[in-house]
């Protein structure tokens, strides 16, 4: 007699499920040059899969509107926002972004973030909502579960942008936990990444010489 199969449980799944992700995400290569490219296999692999999972079990993601969330997410914007300043006038970061080629003018630019952002908000679906808000029964340590798989997908990152990503995704995942909403992440996310760009598209709002004396203690480039 084969022993009896235990239904496997929504956690169980979405981890799963996640895991899956992550590593079809890894292997579906794309130009590096593309954002459309980088678009579609977002799109499809942090969208698709875990909305149809959520819509299989009739589960929520994170998709809470309400004046919590609206507060939260201004918050959270705030917040980020001075950091995308420092970080615009660091080296390593203006050496890597853009990540994908615009200029100022806003035939260009406009379309180009708002590419950026649905790519950040496809991502934020699947690290904030299948990964975090989708998983709250397990309670606020949920939050500390994409993190490491946002660290593993993005270790080309520039080395200062890489430190700040743990507890970067930590507060987001926090965030997005109290507001039962990926909507704060999402935000600070999409338009953080459009502002970095317009910031490395010009000159330093804060000279570099100065924050890389700030961060000279840093035991890594910046």
């Amino acid at each position: 007699m084969s022993p009896r199969r235990l239904p496997l449980t929504w956690v169980q799944r979405s981890l799963l499920a996640g895991l899956v992700v992550a590593v079809v995400w890894s292997l579906w290569a794309v130009p590096p040059t593309s954002l459309g490219a980088r678009l579609v296999r977002d799109v499809v692999v942090f969208v698709c899969v875990p909305v149809a999972l959520a819509l299989v079990h009739g589960r929520d993601l994170g998709w809470r509107v309400d004046r919590r969330t609206i507060r939260n997410t201004v918050v959270l914007a705030l917040f980020v926002t001075p950091f995308y300043v420092v970080g615009s006038s660091l080296p390593t970061i203006r050496a890597y972004y853009p990540m994908w080629a615009t200029d100022t003018t806003l035939t260009a630019f406009l379309p180009h973030a708002v590419a950026q952002f649905v790519v950040a908000a496809a991502a934020e679906v699947y690290y904030r909502g299948l990964l975090c808000v989708g998983i709250r029964e397990l309670g606020p340590k949920s939050v500390f579960i994409s993190p490491v798989v946002y660290a593993a997908h993005h270790v080309h990152k520039p080395p200062v942008e890489l430190l700040l990503s743990a507890p970067t995704d930590v507060l987001f995942g926090a965030v997005d936990y109290h507001s039962e909403s990926i909507l704060p992440s999402v935000v600070a996310h999409g338009a953080g990444l459009a502002l970095l760009d317009w910031l490395v598209l010009h000159p330093p709002l804060i000279p570099t010489p100065v924050v890389v004396r700030w961060l000279s203690w840093l035991p890594l480039p910046v």
